[in-house]
């Protein structure tokens, strides 16, 4: 192993684990913090998925210690903390905390940060992240039900979250290349900063970004900020290989799509589906609580569906999700739509389903563990960002497991598509 990295999330692990087979690492993610049994084979990289991202922060820390711990272990010589491209937290999050935790333990004395994604439209000036051509505390991830980001400065940001002190490296200085950014990184560990946040408008800009951190022992942002990591392997010669992505082949089985994020992006996704003709059902929390919505009734009107790929969601507008949160509570609205869909993976994998679309950090982590899944080969790319992935284990199942953010309109057409 040339490269580790802790994701808080799946769908994030999933997204980096592709950006760094798209750039010839033999990568496999492994979903939790894996134990010594676990056979990595020929791996140049592993990404551990960690349901750490909305969880309290001291556990999220000893979460992703102990990921970092399996993977320095395994021969690591750098990791990668990976957070999502929209910077989701809250002003107690939880990236500040395992930053400072990972960089204390690697004894680094200088990190970056940067979220940057511009192929799916995320963007860093300034110090300032955009989503598109609007400010991120303008976006539709000012209502996320469990991360609303209304502020957009990741400079304040992250300096309320971490004890450190944080710099800024700005587009001026990437534009000028690697050797000024290795400059502004050694002025900012002069002036005492321990991280800097690092501007990025293109995938260039990440590269150059990437050559300029190869010395660093620790790597934070978006899965963009691995796209220049690989190279440096390779200069060094370290790295031969090349990933193996087309070597992908979904298992027979019927299909179903699971929704749960309520991201104007999926509504958007279950809404050109249903549109297509897919057969939908609704599921909300206040309906799951009240027992008028159960497993097994959606599990049975899944299985009496002639069409080759039912929708289950529960996405729904800012409106409905904040009623259900008011009535049940944040935590609980989600935690109890995640289990229903959870449950109905699993009971659909044992009648023979073997292919899942599903959408949603948190429910693409409820769906992983409720099948059992210990780790994923990466396969095809959907949309940027969202491959089609093979669990490792003797019966497997392929899974296209989607961040709510990403993804065209056509999306679930689209994976559909690459496996019917």
């Amino acid at each position: 192993m040339l490269l580790g990295a802790v994701a808080d999330d799946l769908t994030g692990a999933t997204d980096l684990a592709l950006m760094l087979a798209r750039e010839g690492m033999r990568t496999i993610q492994v979903v939790g913090v894996p134990d010594e049994s676990l056979d990595i084979g020929d791996a140049d990289a592993i990404v551990v998925a960690l349901k750490s991202r909305t969880i309290p922060a001291s556990d999220a820390v000893a979460q992703s210690l102990s990921a970092t711990e399996w993977l320095i272990a395994g021969g690591a010589e750098q990791i990668v903390f990976k957070y999502c491209s929209t910077f989701d937290s809250t002003p107690k999050g939880n990236i500040g905390p395992v930053l400072d935790a990972l960089q204390a333990r690697l004894a680094a004395p200088l990190t970056v940060a940067c979220p940057a994604f511009p192929a799916n439209g995320r963007s860093v000036y300034q110090g300032y992240l955009f989503v598109g051509e609007v400010l991120l505390s303008d976006s539709p991830m000012k209502d996320h039900p469990l991360t609303p980001m209304n502020d957009s400065n990741l400079v304040r940001i992250l300096g309320g979250q971490s004890k450190s002190s944080i710099g800024l490296v700005s587009f001026g200085t990437v534009q000028r290349g690697t050797v000024a950014i290795r400059a502004a990184f050694d002025k900012a560990a002069a002036d005492g900063h321990r991280a800097v946040i690092v501007d990025a408008l293109t995938d260039d800009h990440l590269r150059l970004i990437g050559e300029a951190a190869a010395d660093m022992k620790l790597i934070t942002g978006g899965s963009g900020i691995a796209l220049g990591l690989p190279e440096n392997f390779r200069k060094a010669g370290k790295l031969h290989s090349a990933s193996n992505t087309a070597a992908f082949r979904a298992p027979s089985g019927r299909g179903v799509i699971l929704a749960g994020s309520c991201s104007t992006a999926t509504r958007r996704q279950v809404a050109a589906a249903m549109a297509s003709g897919v057969p939908a059902y609704k599921i909300d929390p206040l309906s799951i609580a009240a027992g008028r919505i159960t497993a097994p009734s959606v599990i049975g009107w899944v299985k009496s569906r002639p069409e080759p790929l039912p929708l289950v969601y529960s996405s729904a507008d800012p409106g409905e999700v904040a009623a259900a949160q008011d009535a049940m509570g944040r935590q609980t609205a989600g935690e109890i739509v995640e289990e229903l869909l959870g449950h109905i993976a699993a009971e659909l994998r044992a009648d023979g389903f073997r292919r899942f679309i599903v959408a949603g950090g948190e429910t693409s982590g409820a769906v992983v563990n409720a099948l059992g899944v210990p780790a994923l080969r990466i396969g095809p790319e959907i949309d940027p960002g969202v491959p089609w992935t093979l669990s490792v284990e003797r019966e497997p199942v392929a899974l296209a497991l989607k961040s709510g953010n990403f993804g065209a309109d056509d999306f679930f057409l689209k994976a559909w598509s690459l496996v019917a």
